[in-house]
């Protein structure tokens, strides 16, 4: 290219062409440049710093522009929809230097400039699209063609609408008619650029009888305009749909076209399928667009232009009434809006912008002649097989898929955001339609020269739905099981989330749970936190998560997609009794506290009283240190030894007697089982939980869940026997293993009990634990 821009006599325009590359080739590859040498982002100044009074060099600015581009994206990747911009893009943003260039040209060449852009691409636009003898304005925002278009229709209707203004619009007000398949926010756009009052906009209905859904009622709109003329209003202006917004569905333009013409209304039409007016064959339908007197097309996106304007062609005779509405303009500045498309289509020729249509159009296979697919998970009626339908009906009772359709809703939002990131070439997008709920979209002529998509992208992306559907159908036939399953069962309540893609929620109902109160609740959460612990080291293909209910603060547990066969009662059942054993064991620690603490307490008093009784026993002289050894010596006391253990079974003080006599610790008592599951499964190696496979084989039978009785027993079986259950103040090498604060504890007490001289300290510290 730098040869070629030798060849230029104007060094200005040279120059040009080489900034530009130098500074798109910077802004593409210093990002990645500096990624590899630092391993990290740049840091952007939010703070601007003073203004250098020597001023900075090109490349220091234009590190400065890539820094603020990229420097303050998050760590985690932004959409991975990032434009391919080749050297056709290069050429659109040239354009855009250009003008500004051109404009400081003397007038009268800029005039006879300008006037060559704005015919040739005028010209070009009409021969590619068939719009036979038209005039174009070229606009940034899409809108804007049709709120001018609509300025003018008021013009041609109004013939004093010049002089008298808003007066002649109230004594006949006018009507513009929209589909109800129409973008969203268009008619309060027009009214807000037009002055209008919200009732000159009506609302067409689309066919629910016959034909599409998405196609505007031709006879219901005829109704609508006999009523406006009966009511003494002026029809306008209909806006009709070369491909809606969302399923790119084609109105009957023909039909449409000759109803305008009985009444007298200006049709416009819109749609991403005017982009098919540029190959060889083109519906019937589409093509009747061609006899419109408006259209608005988007070359944009149709060609993977970067900044270059959209174009409303239309027909009109009147340059006056065109200038008055604003879509001619003597301002060379307008005028040159059309520069960068006007390069853009040199650059690519004819052959190239219909090799590009034409390449988006044949990544669809395009059975209702248009090149956009919607596409949804479903099913269709109760017990049949869910599947993925291009245009989805149900013949269900709404209050029979209410629950359906919502949990159909919740997986495909989850499809269309895990395609989106596996294939984020073909440009998906996910949105919600009225009446069929949440669906993903591929609109190839809107993305794929952005994009560069191509057929092996496509062939991914139908392997990618493939590899869902196994885990979308389990899941959606697993969440009405777990709903049953959880209801039937005691301690759990199932918790209707209709935005979560998983086979269900549920919340444990522990003891002091209050199911009518919405404020935080400590206790449960702890107990849920300890249950996600519990469920995520089982290592099950299930993922758990924890967070808040639906309009509440208590915490859930939230249990993901299902990628082969659960067995669903076990499921329940393992988290009805994980969760209560957490339950229980917290409430088990929390009265043993109390216990140790009640029982150190008795063991003051009791050590208290044992030094009254020595004291009695001894009598005060033996008290005194000198006098008492020589007493002691000349007299021993035969004292009988006396101490005392604490049981952490029974929670009670005990004698030492029977131990120092007969050398052997007392039985104590067994505590009481803690309630359990009524079953658990045996698996073989490597089987995973929750499978249900295996159900019925040999080598799976029923057992009892473990329970707190059985690690004593193993404990029991490891000490020899279940005499050394009690825990000895003297002896806490035999003691079995307790809790870590248990153990903290009864250490304490064991000291306090050889100790007895010891002040009350570690019984501060005992307390400090509770």
């Amino acid at each position: 290219m730098d040869a070629s821009l030798e060849k230029i006599a104007d060094p200005t325009l040279a120059e040009m062409g080489r900034n530009l590359k130098e500074a798109m080739r910077m802004l593409e590859n210093s990002q990645r440049r500096i990624e590899e040498e630092n391993g990290k982002k740049p840091v952007s100044e939010d703070i601007p710093g003073p203004l250098q009074g020597s001023g900075q060099d090109m490349v220091s600015i234009l590190q400065l522009v890539q820094n603020l581009m990229h420097g303050d994206e998050d760590e985690e990747p932004q959409s991975t929809r990032i434009q391919n911009i080749g050297e056709q893009g290069h050429m659109a943003l040239l354009g855009h230097s250009l003008g500004a260039y051109i404009s400081t040209l003397d007038k009268e060449k800029l005039r006879k400039l300008t006037t060559r852009i704005l015919s040739d691409t005028t010209l070009w636009l009409r021969r590619i699209f068939r719009y036979e003898n038209g005039c174009a304005y070229f606009h940034e925002e899409e809108r804007e063609g049709l709120a001018k278009i609509c300025r003018l229709a008021i013009h041609s209707r109004y013939e004093d609408f010049v002089v008298d203004g808003f007066d002649v619009l109230h004594n006949k007000k006018p009507v513009i008619y929209l589909s109800a398949a129409a973008r969203p926010g268009l008619g309060q756009y027009l009214c807000n650029q037009l002055g209008l009052p919200l009732p000159c906009l009506c609302r067409v209905p689309c066919n629910t009888m016959f034909g599409s859904q998405h196609q505007m009622d031709i006879a219901f709109l005829e109704k609508l305009i006999k009523d406006d003329i009966e009511r003494g209003r002026l029809p306008l202006l209909l806006v009709a749909s070369a491909g809606t917004a969302a399923v790119g569905h084609t109105d009957k333009i023909g039909r449409l076209k000759e109803l305008c013409e009985q009444y007298d209304i200006w049709l416009h039409v819109e749609g991403v399928n005017l982009a098919t007016l540029a190959l060889g064959y083109v519906s019937s339908s589409v093509l009747a667009a061609t006899k419109c007197d408006s259209m608005t097309l988007t070359p944009g996106p149709w060609l993977g232009l970067p900044a270059v304007p959209a174009v409303t062609l239309y027909k009109h005779d009147d340059p006056a009434l065109t200038l008055v509405a604003g879509l001619t303009s003597n301002k060379p500045a307008d005028k040159l809006r059309a520069l960068p498309l006007w390069l853009s289509l040199q650059y690519l020729g004819l052959d190239g912008i219909v090799e590009r249509i034409k390449h988006a159009c044949q990544l669809v296979e395009d059975e209702l002649s248009s090149p956009v697919v919607v596409f949804r998970f479903f099913q269709e009626l109760p017990g049949s097989d869910p599947a993925f339908k291009a245009v989805p009906v149900s013949n269900v009772a709404p209050a029979a898929v209410g629950r359906e359709r919502h949990s159909c809703d919740a997986l495909n939002r989850w499809l269309g955001e895990q395609l989106k990131q596996l294939v984020p070439v073909c440009g998906l997008t996910v949105m919600d339609l009225e009446g069929d709920g949440t669906c993903v979209r591929f609109s190839p002529l809107m993305t794929a020269a952005v994009l560069g998509t191509r057929g092996e992208d496509v062939d991914q992306l139908i392997t990618c739905i493939q590899s869902k559907l196994p885990v979308l159908t389990c899941t959606l036939q697993l969440r009405e099981e777990f709903r049953q399953e959880v209801e039937g069962t005691a301690g759990l309540l199932y918790v209707d989330d209709p935005n979560w893609p998983g086979i269900g929620v549920v919340r444990y109902e522990h003891a002091n749970d209050d199911n009518s109160s919405l404020k935080s609740d400590p206790e449960g959460e702890e107990i849920h936190t300890g249950l996600l612990k519990k469920l995520n080291e089982l290592e099950s293909d299930l993922i758990f998560k924890m967070g808040p209910e639906y309009k509440s603060m208590k915490s859930c547990i939230y249990i993901g997609l299902a990628s082969d066969d659960v067995d669903i009662s076990e499921l329940v059942e393992t988290i009805a009794v994980t969760a209560r054993e957490i339950e229980e064991n917290s409430r088990l620690l929390e009265n043993m506290t109390e216990v140790v603490r009640k029982g150190i307490q008795e063991a003051q008093v009791q050590l208290q009283k044992a030094n009254e009784e020595r004291l009695l026993e001894e009598g005060v002289l033996r008290q005194i240190p000198v006098v008492g050894s020589v007493l002691n010596w000349f007299s021993p006391v035969q004292a009988s030894q006396k101490g005392r253990s604490f049981n952490l079974t029974a929670g009670s003080l005990e004698s030492t007697e029977h131990t120092y006599v007969y050398k052997v610790q007392g039985t104590g008592v067994t505590p009481p089982p803690t309630p359990s599951g009524t079953r658990s499964k045996q698996r073989l190696p490597g089987q995973k939980p929750f499978k249900r496979s295996l159900r019925g084989s040999d080598a799976v039978s029923e057992t009892s869940s473990v329970s707190h009785i059985e690690d004593l027993e193993k404990v029991e079986q490891l000490s020899g026997g279940p005499e050394h259950s009690n825990l000895e103040a003297h002896c806490p090498e035999q003691a079995p293993s307790v809790p870590a604060p248990m153990a903290r504890q009864t250490e304490a007490l064991q000291n306090k009990a050889q100790h007895p001289e010891d002040d009350h300290p570690q019984v501060e510290g005992l307390e400090r634990l509770r």
